[in-house]
């Protein structure tokens, strides 16, 4: 992970991720604490002189990154026939946690620097991002419409959904979207920087939100990996709703 990112120490990360999880902090004081942990990881990161690299290097590093990227869109392309139950509308759904087997596959990708995790099951597939086309009127989050054989794609800009209180241009500037990540079998999709694995996880693994929590979209946190593991289908939810990561649930 680059040092220029909102998350330049682990510690930084997992008390970001921790305080999301806490209901019992008021919500001013966590982005109080995070942003001091912020500004202390600025101040006590020093800058690093790259070795000078071979031109020959360039190319194989990018060349195995396409690799991975192809084996991890044809794993997920491969587990969509296998999707779990989604209840009717009016249902409320079970936590995440109790509709997933105790082993599961996930999806490791980046987004500003932050690793996210979602179940293989429940997502939809994997695309190139291509042109987006603006609509008025809709959320700062909501990137507008991509195309893809004939079909209508709502994408949405992942850093400014998951974490608001740290978008600013600076950040803005330095995303490189590259992929679209679908959500089950809805139109939305997650733009994503880099696709990093597959992994095979057990519940044991996931540091889960507790049943009352606030941010129903946030199912825990993949303790060794220290990442946020997402509720899909909790997630579609709000976006059907044009709500935000920080907004309440009714």
């Amino acid at each position: 992970m680059s040092k220029d990112t909102p998350f330049a120490k682990e510690e930084v990360m997992e008390e970001y991720l921790s305080s999301l999880l806490r209901d019992a902090d008021d919500p001013a004081d966590v982005t109080a604490r995070t942003a001091k942990l912020l500004e202390k990881a600025t101040v006590e990161l020093t800058p690093e002189v790259p070795e000078a690299a071979p031109p020959s290097v360039t190319e194989p590093v990018e060349a195995e990154h396409e690799i991975v990227a192809e084996e991890v869109i044809a794993e997920v392309k491969a587990s969509v026939e296998e999707k779990a139950s989604v209840p009717p509308p009016g249902v409320p759904l079970k936590p995440l946690e109790e509709r997933l087997d105790n082993a599961f596959q996930a999806l490791f990708f980046e987004v500003a620097g932050l690793t996210l995790a979602v179940p293989l099951i429940t997502l939809g597939g994997i695309h190139n991002l291509a042109k987006i086309g603006p609509l008025f009127g809709k959320p700062a989050w909501f990137m507008g419409v991509m195309l893809h054989r004939e079909e209508k794609l709502s994408v949405v800009d992942t850093a400014r959904w998951v974490m608001p209180e740290k978008y600013d241009q600076t950040l803005a500037d330095k995303l490189n979207y590259q992929y679209l990540i679908m959500l089950g079998d809805s139109p939305w999709g997650l733009a994503s920087e880099k696709l990093v694995n597959t992994v095979t996880l057990n519940k044991d693994d996931v540091k889960w939100r507790q049943a009352n929590a606030k941010r129903p979209w946030l199912a825990g946190m993949v303790k060794d990996k220290m990442c946020a593991l997402l509720d899909v289908d909790e997630l579609i939810s709000m976006l059907n709703n044009g709500l935000g990561s920080k907004d309440q649930v009714l």
